[in-house]
């Protein structure tokens, strides 16, 4: 397997007083995806944020290509190539369909995604280019958020519930179109409620209970028991 391009290391974190995350590891492998599971306030969302600089870390705790990168601020991240898809999509409300890409594109590193690229993927959104990104459907709402990303022309995407709150018919589209985007070379951690879903499409696994690792290895080793256990204990 690949060195790893991205890696987590005793992650310690949280808000103010309270500790959400103790001594969590992972690496991703380059050109695999990851899963990310564990229960609702099992610190998934919070990792993301620590990885990100939206919280705090030291700066050994994360690593991009075998440097350390934790002491960057986040606006540093997209131009090195590390992006995130976040929970609940936060378009920029002001801004047409167009204008959101064309926003990430100018933060981010040139490469093959171009606003182009991610009509053809979604021609839903070339349609509907001009409109406003809020006025769409939640999971055309999704799309722009996933092609924001990809605009940036990321090494690596976080990807953080981005079937939340979608109809299941919607949910399946958003995926049908992910090994397109991986098949390009991009890493991926995934976090997903869906672990079926999320087993079918990543190589290995994380889970996390209460902000520490219960379970982690290859997708396929682990039994629907292994993953009861893992989430929520003896």
């Amino acid at each position: 397997m690949s060195d790893p391009i991205l890696s987590v290391s005793k992650m310690s974190s949280g808000y103010g007083d309270f500790q959400a995350l103790f001594d969590v590891d992972l690496a991703l492998p380059a050109g695999t995806v990851l899963g990310l599971v564990g229960a609702n306030g099992a610190g998934k969302s919070t990792l993301f944020k620590a990885i990100l600089g939206l919280l705090p870390r030291e700066t050994e705790m994360v690593h991009f290509k075998g440097k350390p990168i934790g002491a960057l601020p986040t606006e540093a991240l997209p131009p090195m190539g590390i992006v995130m898809v976040p929970e609940g999509r936060r378009l920029f409300r002001s801004l047409s369909v167009d204008e959101n890409l064309m926003l990430s594109a100018e933060h981010g590193r040139s490469g093959e995604w171009t606003r182009e690229k991610v009509y053809d993927l979604f021609p839903i959104l070339g349609e509907k280019r001009h409109a406003p990104a809020t006025s769409l459907s939640g999971g055309q709402q999704q799309m722009v958020a996933i092609g924001r990303a990809l605009v940036a022309n990321p090494e690596v995407m976080l990807l953080d519930e981005i079937s939340l709150g979608l109809a299941p018919i919607v949910v399946n589209d958003v995926y049908a179109a992910l090994p397109a985007i991986l098949e390009t070379g991009i890493s991926a951690i995934v976090v997903e409620q869906d672990v079926e879903r999320v087993r079918n499409l990543a190589q290995n696994l994380v889970c996390l209970r209460e902000g520490r690792v219960v379970l982690s290895g290859a997708a396929n080793a682990f039994s629907k028991a292994d993953l009861i256990t893992a989430y929520f204990g003896e």
